[in-house]
Formats: C-alpha cells, sequence, structure tokens
C-alpha cells in the first residue's frame, strides 16, 4: 500500500484581515517530490475540498524540483483545483496522512472531525501520521479513542513562538502551536529558528518549519 493523503487548507485570508494566505508551496511539493522518487502515490484533500489558495510569499521560496511539482497538470488539478473533501477519503488506502502548513490552516485544520477520524483511522492501521510546519495545527486539537490529546506524552515539533513572531504574524494567529502543543502534554523540540528540523516518535513524524518538510519526508522513508 503505497499510497500517502496529503492535506491542505483551504483558507485564504488571516482571520477576518484581508491579507492573502493559504497552502506554503514549498511545504507540499518537496515532500510529495521525495516519495514521489520512492513510488508513492498521493492524493490530496483539505477540509473543504476544491480549490487550495496559495500563501503568494511561498512563491519566492520554492526550488526548481518544487516548480516542476506545481507545473504538472496532475498537480495543479489534483491539489489547487479540485481536492478531495474528507468525505471523499477512505482511510484504509492510505499508509500514511501529512497535513502541510501555511499560515491558514491556523483557521481551518483545527477540531475538524471528519480529518481528525481520517487520521486516527491511518494511524490505527499502523499507517504513519506526519506534518510540517504550521500543519501540527491539525494534530494538536485531536483526542484518541479514550479521550485524550493524540499529542500527548508524544515528541513532536512545528513552528514555534520565536518563528512566529520573527514572521510577524504573532498578532493574527489565533493561537501559537508551541503553547498549546505543551498544554496538551506533548514534549515539544525545536532547534534554531528558520533552520530544517523533524522529529519522529513513533509512527509521528512533524517538522519544524517550511524547511523541515524534505526533512519529514526522509524520516518517513526511512521506515517503509
Amino acid at each position: 500500500m503505497k499510497k500517502i493523503l496529503v492535506v491542505l487548507t483551504n483558507t485564504v485570508k488571516y482571520g477576518e484581515k484581508n491579507a492573502a494566505t493559504g497552502l506554503w508551496l514549498g511545504e507540499a511539493t518537496e515532500f510529495v517530490a521525495e516519495v514521489q522518487k520512492q513510488g508513492f502515490e498521493v492524493d490530496y484533500v483539505s477540509p473543504q475540498g476544491g480549490f487550495v489558495p496559495l500563501d503568494p510569499r511561498s512563491m519566492k521560496s520554492i526550488d526548481d524540483e518544487s516548480f516542476a511539482i506545481y507545473e504538472q497538470r496532475q498537480f495543479q488539478e489534483k491539489a489547487l483545483a479540485h481536492s478531495l473533501k474528507p468525505s471523499e477519503v477512505t482511510p484504509a488506502d492510505y499508509c500514511g496522512i501529512y497535513y502541510t502548513g501555511g499560515h491558514g490552516v491556523m483557521w481551518d485544520f483545527p477540531n475538524n472531525p471528519e480529518l481528525e477520524k481520517i487520521s486516527l483511522q491511518i494511524y490505527q492501521n499502523n499507517g504513519y501520521v506526519m506534518s510540517v510546519c504550521h500543519g501540527i495545527a491539525g494534530l494538536l486539537f485531536m483526542k484518541d479513542n479514550d479521550g485524550e490529546y493524540f499529542v500527548k506524552g508524544k515528541k513532536i515539533t512545528g513552528f514555534t513562538t520565536t518563528e512566529e513572531h520573527l514572521s510577524g504574524k504573532s498578532s493574527v494567529v489565533p493561537f501559537y502551536n508551541e503553547k498549546v502543543a505543551e498544554e496538551h502534554g506533548a514534549e515539544f523540540d525545536k532547534a534554531r529558528a528558520f533552520k530544517s528540523f523533524a522529529v519522529q516518535d513513533g509512527r509521528i513524524i512533524t517538522g519544524q518549519n517550511p524547511f523541515s518538510a524534505k526533512a519529514v519526508a526522509e524520516k518517513f522513508l526511512e521506515n517503509i
């Protein structure tokens, strides 16, 4: 079973502020490029399905390999124009789920029962649950079958409070990932700001910031 589900945001702006956000493109394309080299198929889902906006700032920092993914008609259609709705996903089809970032996910990833159910089923089927940067927001509020936070007692990472301040968005985000992770019992690990860094705890693999997508993919591939 060599298929991975990539989760993308539908959020186009920072809450009520008319400033564009969305998927941080490299956090999807860098991960996808690595797993596709090893023969994995990729499907894309978003909270609402359909259109996935791009954070315009992310377009300034993608490499040639990422741009090649971005130019693929399949990526344009399946990821950006017609992402799946959660109701269209069969969890048993996937050996892993990967939550991408971009500030938009802070609004539509947390407390999404459908995505949480998909993630838990993949995990319970011995699959991997992964995230990068702000994508950790999709895992922080998820609870297991015993009503405990999924991240409780787990070593994880994600976009840090320091990085949030350095990004200039600390005043507009609805919460800080690092703070919520600690409040929900996770062991939050981190490296220097904006340095590639990923951690693994069993079948949970998380990356700290936009430069960590490839590191998450590499850790996942080491286990397959």
